[in-house]
């Protein structure tokens, strides 16, 4: 195996441990706003690795090129809709209903 190959399973592997993290954390935290950051900001890293770990494994410039494209719109675009969350739930007060439910169980 070369060294490109150990690195593309390392970062898939790291992305599929990331994610899996992400997902226990929208599971276990109390909040609309908590649940939100954990998904979103794992999902970028995780996406990042993920992408980076294709490229290396695929070894072609084309799909470097479109690999990197994507990662640009996903890194763009998620914390933009991930903001636009937040500010929703707090403006329906989503978050502090939550909080109160959570506290009584």
């Amino acid at each position: 195996m070369s060294l490109a190959s150990l690195l593309a399973a390392g970062l898939l592997l790291a992305a599929a441990f990331v994610l899996l993290v992400a997902a226990v954390g929208l599971w276990k935290l109390p909040d609309a706003l908590a649940r939100q950051h954990a998904g979103t900001k794992a999902a970028t890293l995780a996406l990042s690795a993920l992408a980076v770990g294709a490229a290396l494994a695929a070894w072609d410039s084309a799909w470097t090129v479109r690999l990197l494209a994507l990662l640009g719109l996903l890194v763009a675009t998620l914390p933009a809709a991930s903001h636009a969350l937040a500010r929703a739930a707090v403006r329906e007060n989503v978050a502090p209903q939550e909080l109160e439910r959570a506290k009584r169980l």
